[in-house]
């Protein structure tokens, strides 16, 4: 399917893209050979392939929670720059 020129104005509008001369010439061709694309895609038999929405079995890649035991404060804090008592010592971002 070829695109005109006013339908390539027409989609770069609707887009809010501006668009010089030479790039109407070359977005219309890549439009028009996507457009042809699904021409041929509109071809293929699908009247025996049920709708889905997922073309494979969803699960669940995370693994699961395990309660361990935390490390201690001084094996946390030994390699801080700063501290505090227990904790990190971090110069102040709001005033």
């Amino acid at each position: 399917m070829k695109l005109s020129r006013e339908e390539v104005l027409r989609i770069a509008r609707l887009a809010r893209l501006g668009l010089g001369d030479d790039e109407v010439s070359k977005l219309g061709e890549q439009l028009s050979s996507i457009l042809e694309n699904f021409e041929v895609l509109k071809q293929v038999d699908t009247e025996n392939v049920p709708p889905t929405a997922q073309s494979l079995a969803l699960r669940s890649v995370m693994r699961p929670d395990e309660v361990t035991p935390s490390l201690p404060p001084d094996e946390v804090l030994a390699n801080a720059p700063r501290k505090e008592a227990d904790c990190f010592r971090v110069r102040a971002v709001l005033e």
